[in-house]
């Protein structure tokens, strides 16, 4: 079970558009850009959001619904729900975003789609990658369904995973339970029809997620990417969950790695233990841990018991 939960992280990136993204104005303080080779903890999100380098993605870097984030520079960052946000992940994750730009984002949807349904312009991939040939991992933040947590609940997951050799995706999606799973369906079609271009390994693939975004993982590895509309028929080897109340089962759900903190508010640590125990009845792999005095949202737990 520790081998499949190593599959942390997932793919990757491509099209920029010229235009540089609009930042609320409530969060810019200038309206000059300075190129910059480099962030640390003082440089400002409208900066990060609005560099030229991230072309019209920069806006998705961060939550794009603003009510659900607050602060000015990257050590400032706080996201409703979330706790434990790491200052130093923050920066590392924007940096090797900056690196990586020209080829780490990619459109899921073509231009008919978004114009059919404006919100999917608020969707796409961001590609870390790992060794050619290696598996893949998709990793889906929470945010409730309200909004999507990327820079402290699946960006960072994504990063660790690509240094672990894994190709790991983060996917923005469209907040909502049904439109979520879609999304991740479509995330995972396209990583499928570009797996030879990507140099990705499809088999044995992994869904990660914490919170909202474990709910995704959990639907999507359990019915499969055909349920909500993909196209792929061959589903996850392995989902892994953070910190979220989840209690149906059946089994058709795939090997589950689990970790949850026993002071969460939110998601309760004995509702993902029974569902668990449960599964394992099924006959499915399942791996269960429980983290002492830990409230919900911490991602990847630095400085914490996790």
């Amino acid at each position: 079970m520790i081998a499949l939960v190593s599959m942390l992280m997932l793919l990757g990136c491509g099209e920029h558009a010229s235009e540089t993204a609009t930042i609320n104005e409530n969060r810019m303080e200038s309206n000059t850009v300075t190129t910059v080779s480099s962030y640390n903890r003082e440089s400002r999100i409208s900066d990060v959001m609005a560099n030229p380098a991230f072309g019209s993605y920069g806006r998705l870097i961060f939550p794009v619904n603003t009510s659900y984030w607050r602060g000015t520079t990257l050590e400032q960052l706080s996201l409703t729900w979330y706790t434990h946000i790491n200052a130093d992940k923050t920066v590392e994750v924007v940096n090797y975003l900056l690196a990586h730009s020209n080829d780490c984002f990619y459109d899921i949807y073509t231009e008919a789609e978004k114009q059919a349904d404006p919100r999917k312009r608020d969707t796409g991939l961001f590609f870390f990658r790992g060794k050619p040939g290696q598996p893949f991992a998709v990793c889906n933040a929470g945010g409730g369904f309200a909004y999507v947590g990327a820079m402290h609940d699946s960006f960072p997951h994504a990063l660790e995973l690509s240094k672990k050799g894994y190709n790991a995706f983060a996917l923005i999606y469209r907040p909502g339970a049904q439109t979520a799973c879609e999304d991740l369906a479509r995330a995972i079609d396209f990583i499928f029809s570009l797996a030879k271009e990507l140099e990705v390994d499809t088999d044995g693939y992994s869904l990660w997620g914490g919170s909202a975004g474990a709910r995704m993982a959990a639907w999507v590895g359990g019915y499969g990417p055909a349920y909500f509309g993909g196209s792929t028929q061959q589903k996850a080897g392995t989902v892994v969950m953070q910190y979220t109340g989840l209690s149906e089962y059946s089994a058709d759900d795939a090997p589950t790695y689990v970790c949850v903190g026993d002071s969460d508010g939110i998601a309760s640590w004995r509702t993902m233990q029974r569902r668990l125990q449960g599964m394992a009845t099924l006959g499915i792999p399942t791996e269960f841990h429980v983290y002492p005095g830990l409230g919900h949202g911490f991602g990847l737990g630095i400085g914490t018991v996790a």
